[in-house]
């Protein structure tokens, strides 16, 4: 056994990440995996920098076991008092369930506020204050650390028991249901009891992805950039594009996001041949386009 232990150290956050919305929140959008391991709560990113209101939210992530939405909010200094009303705001504005704040330290002044509106909430309601930090040993690469210092009551004990029966809101009994059948017509689509709203295909040899998404009146396909990029950067490479997705497909896309739409009411299960065939039908339409423009 060697005698020369190292030992652990806690880095300057600086350090690793030096700018709060440019470095940590797009890393943290590629990394959500590490989020989730800590929290007990699959996590699949919408967006960055969300619009609600005058502010923007820094992530927004969905549960795809029901598609329950997920408020990410960051801080690289330690937590105070103008982020948590914002997190309040931004609640109504999302129609999200679950908060996830996460902040370099928090005082117990911020920690009581947590604890009370767990305390005050029902299900599905959840809020999470998670302290990040970063450590090293030596001169190895900095390592991120989750630690969550305050979460719902019995939070472990529902996440085993929600894992252990399968259960599902209304909402994502119905979009597992729906993406099982398009799975079943074209498995490559989607993974099977797959239950988020949308599903990202991301497109060799360029920077956009390919999403498909179910919502009540129609299906549709657009078009998303790099987890965790901007939306002013991810629009300005999408533009190139829409002209040539309006000659392949017939039809002019809705918006700048290049989006096609089929409506139909998706909740009657005879449409979902339909909508299947559409989806996987467009995608390829929509990959093909990319790949072309890009060469």
């Amino acid at each position: 056994m060697t005698s020369e232990l190292g030992e652990l150290v806690t880095a300057d956050l600086r350090k690793a990440w030096s700018h709060e919305a440019h470095d940590f929140t797009p890393w943290l959008a590629e990394n959500l995996d590490r989020l989730s391991a800590v929290i007990g709560l699959d996590l699949d990113l919408e967006g960055c920098e969300v619009q609600v209101g005058p502010y923007r939210a820094d992530i927004v992530a969905n549960d795809p076991s029901d598609g329950t939405r997920v408020l990410i909010e960051n801080q690289l200094e330690d937590a105070n008092l103008q982020h948590l009303g914002q997190v309040l705001a931004y609640l109504a504005g999302l129609e999200a369930k679950v908060v996830v704040w996460i902040a370099k330290e928090f005082d117990q002044q911020h920690r009581s506020a947590i604890r009370w509106l767990n305390d005050h909430t029902d299900d599905p309601f959840a809020f999470f204050a998670v302290r990040v930090r970063v450590v090293q040993i030596g001169e190895s690469p900095l390592a991120p650390v989750f630690e969550v210092l305050e979460r719902p009551n019995e939070w472990d004990r529902r996440v085993h028991d929600d894992v252990r029966t399968g259960e599902l809101s209304e909402l994502g009994q119905f979009r597992r249901d729906f993406w099982n059948h398009v799975a079943s017509k074209h498995p490559t689509e989607v993974r099977p009891n797959y239950a988020a709203s949308s599903v990202r295909h991301d497109v060799e040899a360029t920077d956009l992805a390919v999403t498909q998404f179910v919502a009540r009146h129609e299906v549709g396909v657009f078009l998303v950039g790099k987890r965790g990029e901007r939306d002013k950067e991810v629009l300005a490479r999408v533009k190139p594009y829409r002209k040539a997705l309006q000659e392949k497909l017939g039809a002019k896309p809705t918006d700048k996001w290049g989006t096609s739409v089929l409506a139909m009411d998706t909740r009657d299960p005879t449409n979902w041949d339909r909508a299947a065939e559409w989806l996987h039908d467009q995608r390829k339409k929509y990959e093909k386009v990319l790949r072309d423009v890009s060469d």
